[in-house]
C-alpha cells in the first residue's frame, strides 16, 4: 500500500491510556512485519487495527459510566 494512501495514525497527542500503548505497539508491529520479508498484507491489518480500537474506545467509555 503507498504511503499516501494510508491515513495518518492520530498523534500520540490526540490519543491517551490503552488506546495510546496498542497505537504504539501496532506501529511497532507494522514496521516489525513489513520489513520481516515474509508477506504482510497491510490493509488488513489497517482494517483490524481499526476493529480493535473501536471495540477499545467501546469498552473504555462503558467503564467510564
Amino acid at each position: 500500500m503507498s504511503q499516501k494512501n494510508r491515513s495518518k495514525p492520530l498523534s500520540s497527542s490526540d490519543i491517551r491510556g490503552p488506546e495510546a500503548h496498542f497505537d504504539a505497539y501496532c506501529e511497532d508491529e507494522r514496521e516489525c512485519r513489513s520489513n520481516s520479508g515474509e508477506a504482510f498484507d497491510e490493509a488488513l491489518f489497517d482494517e483490524a487495527v481499526k476493529l480493535a480500537k473501536r471495540k477499545l474506545r467501546v469498552r473504555m467509555k462503558r467503564s467510564v459510566k
